[in-house]
């Protein structure tokens, strides 16, 4: 049966998802009523459950598109390797396209070439699209409203993920907060031991409570810990007892070196070398690009093993955690976390490494505009419990009698959570005819239950993708990306080789105040060197009353000394927050050290950079403030122009998902009164016509007898026939003016509709308005604040020691934490 398909002015709604139309069940039809699903309900997360062939993968992609056409990023999780396909969007439409992605003992199942099946598969995907209202312009309009990228962590074949920066030290948030500190820890911890292959009960486990503590240490105290650093922790703790034992009787010194052993090993493996390779596991790198643009991004685990999967599951959900306590309260749907299979991660009774991070979510990322989709085939391997935190489920055909019942009790519990209603047995009747692509939704912000038949997905769904294929899609982006940047280091020099070095540490007056920059975890056979700098601390004082701002910010700024030593030496220098460069007062005692130019060994030197210092400071310290006149919109200090277009863009969206919620407050009344009195008219002109099919069925009786009576009765004519004839004609007439009455309702009824479209024209006017204010193409304008040249306060000009680590070759890399 032709469908008539919808104009996409009716799906292109403000913060509307496009899912599908309605279904109806007993008629075995699609309605041509549009489900449009809205994006603010994600906030309260949403659940997909359904077998193979139920169209799951094609309606939670269709979700992941939605929320990327209407600017959201997610973070997707792939175990299956299905994700991928999102990046196969082919706006054009040619066969051309597809022919890469065609499988070629596919088309000879089908008895075709693979050109002649890749002409097929085209024109099939145009004509779904067509069918639901799409084409290529919105598959167009997908790919540049976000950035989608595949990372494998554990390998080289999507964009790799340095996993281990993880255990860096979370946000001062988060170290606050001591129920969150001890979360984050123990879920590290889990998901640590776990790759190594050890079951761990938080509560009985030495090897758990001992990393635990050494982890909440070092954060506390600010420190970054990596596996280098945690294997010398753990063979000479920085703490003396465990709860009220010594650490030795808790747990001594031969048991814990076994324990370290192990670490070693992973970390000497050379298949664990690529899970330090890449980028930095960081959530907002994850959400955004450089210049601020969404981003989804897939990350594909197809490739690992069962235990690296839940080691790299935990982690990011723990860094999901961190990142997610760090932004402000929104009740606009900021971001995504979605998993496409979280069969294993999220069990009713077991509890791995990944389940307690996953629960925190999703009792809490509610209020920071996290919105959590959890996908699964398997409903009774999931804690319904924790589900009922979920407010919108989407149940696709089901296997077995006892996957329903799960999913009844699961929804009857989140039903019950939001003080909903619920009609078990009307439930059970639903789940029981539904078959593939068509889904039981139901939100607890909607007033029922509906049944949907989900759209033409705009990606090619070709199956799940081998690392080849990710290889493939990922390597133009490599080519095009520059190498990673070097371990951080406050010092501009670059690595060198065989640069000439003291055996002792030069001597320096008293006057001169020296310094050691910490130097991180050595390189296997490297040896430490370190390089003269020059280190200038300063508080500086931006005022302007204009824009509004009036700080202090402490900087520390570190020019090399190596390449000469003038009163220019300010002009290499690099500048960072003084809080962030770790110093020591003592060098190592096994470094050797490069030489030192001859003016830093005299306090006059000093003192002529000291001067330097403060007109550097003056012209070359400008604060960049950024701003967004429409949203009156001013950034905060150091935040840079992506990280303020990121915060524009949520903000402008507040502002939308505002301006619509009062739309709708001011034009559902009045779309109440109309859809009543349409109701009445439509009421109205059913009576009108029951009324005239029944007055024209009895003027016809009436009529037939008189005719019948006149011609065969046994008197052509009498008063009776005269009088029933009379009768008739009056019925007639009487009908005719229910015709008329008719044709009066109906009127009512049309100009009704016409009230009710000139309504939706004008809210769609209206929204047009919102929609510019909410537009991705905001103005954003760049203003300098010099700092007030009599407040600036010079801390401290002094002899720093940077340190590098020099191979056995003379190359020298940068060493610093």
């Amino acid at each position: 049966m032709t469908r008539q398909a919808p104009d996409a002015a009716t799906f292109e709604k403000l913060g509307a998802f496009y899912l599908g139309r309605e279904y109806d069940l007993e008629g075995g039809g699609v309605r041509p009523d549009l489900v449009l699903y809205d994006a603010k309900d994600l906030t309260t997360h949403a659940v997909c459950v359904g077998m193979t062939g139920s169209g799951k993968t094609g309606l939670c992609l269709s979700l992941l598109e939605e929320a990327a056409i209407d600017g959201i990023p997610a973070i997707a999780i792939d175990p299956k390797g299905d994700l991928g396909n999102l990046l196969l969007t082919f706006p054009e439409l040619r066969p051309a396209d597809f022919r890469p992605w065609i499988e070629d003992a596919e088309a000879a199942r089908k008895g075709v070439t693979p050109d002649e099946f890749a002409t097929s598969v085209a024109t099939k995907w145009r004509d779904g699209l067509a069918e639901w209202g799409q084409d290529g312009a919105r598959i167009a309009r997908l790919r540049s409203a976000a950035d989608f990228a595949i990372y494998t962590p554990g390998s080289s074949a999507g964009l790799p993920v340095n996993v281990l920066r993880s255990f860096a030290a979370p946000p001062p948030e988060l170290v606050s907060d001591a129920d969150a500190l001890g979360e984050r820890a123990a879920a590290a911890v889990s998901g640590l031991l776990a790759l190594l292959g050890v079951e761990a009960d938080p509560v009985q486990s030495r090897e758990h409570i001992l990393l635990s503590i050494l982890f909440r240490n070092a954060w506390q105290e600010g420190r970054d810990l990596d596996l280098g650093k945690l294997i010398a922790e753990i063979q000479s703790p920085p703490v003396e007892q465990v709860g009220v034992m010594n650490v030795e009787t808790f747990y001594p010194g031969k048991e814990r070196f076994q324990l370290a052993m192990r670490l070693n090993n992973l970390l000497a493996s050379p298949g664990f070398a690529s899970w330090l390779e890449g980028e930095a596991l960081e959530i907002p790198r994850l959400l955004w690009t450089a210049d601020g643009r969404p981003r989804v991004a897939i990350l594909s685990i197809a490739h690992l093993s069962d235990v690296e999967r839940m080691f790299f599951v935990t982690v990011l959900l723990n860094e999901l955690i961190a990142w997610m306590r760090t932004q402000p309260g929104t009740a606009s749907l900021r971001a995504l976390l979605y998993m496409d299979e979280v069969f294993g991660y999220f069990p009713p009774t077991a509890n791995p490494p990944s389940k307690t991070p996953m629960l925190t979510l999703l009792k809490q990322a509610r209020a920071y505009g996290l919105g959590v989709v959890l996908a699964t085939q398997n409903p009774v391997d999931l804690d319904y419990k924790g589900l009922s935190n979920a407010g919108t489920w989407f149940l696709g055909r089901l296997q077995t009698e006892r996957d329903k019942l799960r999913v009844i009790e699961g929804l009857e519990g989140a039903s019950a959570a939001a003080g909903a209603g619920f009609d078990r047995q009307r439930m059970e009747r639903t789940l029981a005819g539904l078959t593939s692509r068509v889904f039981l939704m139901n939100n607890v912000h909607d007033d029922r239950p509906v049944l949907l038949h989900t759209r033409w997905v705009l990606s090619y769904l070709r199956g799940p993708m081998t690392r080849v294929e990710i290889e493939t899609l990922m390597a133009p982006r490599k080519a095009a990306s520059p190498p990673p940047p070097p371990p951080t280091t406050a010092s501009t020099a670059t690595p060198r080789a065989r640069v000439e070095s003291v055996a002792a540490r030069p001597s320096v007056p008293p006057e001169v105040t020296e310094r050691f920059q910490a130097s991180g975890s050595p390189p296997a056979g490297a040896r430490l060197r370190y390089h003269p700098a020059l280190l200038g601390t300063a508080d500086l004082h931006y005022a302007n009353a204009r824009v509004g701002v009036d700080l202090w910010q402490t900087v520390a700024c570190v020019a090399p000394l190596d390449g000469g030593a003038g009163a220019a030496v300010w002009g290499k220098a690099s500048c960072v927050d003084a809080s962030t460069l770790r110093l020591v007062d003592n060098p190592d005692p096994a470094a050797e050290f490069a030489a030192l130019p001859a003016r830093a060994a005299k306090p006059k030197g000093f003192q002529s950079w000291e001067k330097s210092f403060k007109t550097y400071l003056y012209k070359e310290r400008r604060l960049t403030l950024y701003a967004c006149p429409a949203l009156k919109l001013t950034s905060e200090a150091g935040e840079t122009d992506g990280q303020f277009r990121i915060r524009a863009r949520e903000a402008a969206r507040e502002v939308r998902d505002g301006a619509v919620e009062k739309l709708r407050e001011r034009y559902a009344p009045k779309l109440a009164r109309l859809q009543q009195r349409m109701q009445r008219a439509q009421d109205r002109v059913g009576r009108e016509q029951s009324q005239h099919r029944h007055q024209q069925m009895q003027t016809a009786i009436s009529v037939g007898a008189t005719v019948l009576g006149a011609l065969f009765g046994r008197k052509a004519a009498s008063v009776g026939t005269v009088g029933r004839a009379t009768t008739a004609m009056r019925g007639a007439s009487r009908a005719a003016r229910e015709k008329q009455d008719i044709a009066r309702a109906q009127r009512e009824l049309q100009d009704l509709q016409q009230q009710l479209q000139d309504l939706e024209a004008e809210f769609q006017e209206e929204s047009a308005a919102v929609a510019d204010l909410a537009a991705d193409e905001l103005e954003i304008t760049e203003r300098e604040i010099a700092p007030r040249k009599t407040d600036i306060a010079i801390g401290t000009v002094a002899l720093l020691w940077v340190p590098w680590w020099v191979s056995a070759d003379g190359t020298a890399t940068p060493a610093s934490e």
